[in-house]
């Protein structure tokens, strides 16, 4: 009788605990996207000297609030290639406690607006990978290289792979039953709506269907971009698509900065900041103004 009873504490201590760490893993955190320090862009890749004080000062930021990683979404760099740029956004994002990952996107001004097999071995060289996924306990993020599906022509291959590469890890994903998600790239699908024209700042119409189709298909809700030097929200369908701001030069009224956000059991809301209004903390439990570019 003992045993039978040693037996069934013993199964629901591991229940107990299995469900524990489910509990566990499905905690709200946070983490800052960053977006297009661009190296050079201020001064026509004449200095950096700008963005070495915005970056330097968005990192010194998360290294005091503590995100649970840090995701810059593209444009590392202003010019493709530049020794001294890429020297310096590595020598800041170095400064970045190491107890916080960060995650590099690949922008057009990093890979090339029109990206060769070239051009993205030398990012690979110098950033590592340029479409990955990574994890923080239940959480995916899924890494795209948008200048790729922008503009495929010169390196079909390279496209083709990448494309066969998200199918696979959907399909991954989905057998995983993995439910909180988001997908971060440099440009946006869209701005304003799915089936607005094609312009620099945006996917094609043709790919941007394909990709949405099958984000969509598998039930993501959460696309984080930049590239724009602007914030914008629009959601459609179930999908949010959030472009933030730059921690280089702004091309709005929204000043250079970066965005908080929280990842909750059900949803996922964030909080743009200029470089002069970052919170002292990050309240998780605080009302969210989820969506507001400001």
């Amino acid at each position: 009788m003992c045993k039978k009873r040693f037996i069934k504490g013993f199964a629901l201590a591991l229940a107990g605990l299995f469900w524990g760490a489910k509990t566990a893993a499905a905690a709200d955190f946070f983490f800052l996207q960053m977006s297009d320090p661009q190296f050079g862009m201020y001064a026509a890749d004449r200095d950096f000297s700008q963005e070495t004080a915005n970056f330097e000062f968005a990192i010194a930021n998360a290294n005091r609030l503590k995100p649970a990683f840090v995701v810059v979404t593209g444009d590392l760099v202003n010019k493709a290639g530049d020794a001294a740029q890429t020297s310096e956004y590595l020598r800041i994002a170095a400064k970045l406690d190491r107890s916080i990952p960060i995650y590099n996107v690949a922008g057009n001004h990093d890979v090339g607006n029109e990206p060769t097999p070239q051009s993205l071995a030398a990012y690979r060289k110098r950033f590592g990978r340029d479409y990955y996924t990574f994890r923080h306990d239940d959480f995916l993020g899924i890494v795209l290289n948008s200048s790729l599906i922008q503009h495929p022509g010169l390196a079909p291959e390279e496209a083709a792979q990448q494309e066969a590469w998200l199918g696979s890890e959907l399909v991954k994903m989905k057998a995983e039953g993995v439910r909180r998600v988001a997908v971060f790239q440099h440009i946006p699908f869209f701005l304003e709506k799915p089936g607005e024209p094609d312009q620099y700042f945006n996917l094609p119409g043709e790919a941007r269907a394909k990709y949405l189709d099958a984000v969509q298909q598998y039930g993501i809700r959460y696309v984080f971009a930049g590239h724009y030097h602007r914030n914008a929200y629009v959601e459609s369908g179930g999908l949010q698509i959030v472009t933030t701001g730059p921690v280089s030069k702004p091309l709005g009224v929204d000043p250079s900065g970066i965005r908080v956000v929280i990842v909750r059991e059900s949803k996922i809301e964030s909080q743009y900041y200029g470089l002069g209004n970052i919170p002292n903390q990050v309240e998780l439990g605080a009302p969210s103004r989820a969506g507001s570019p400001r």
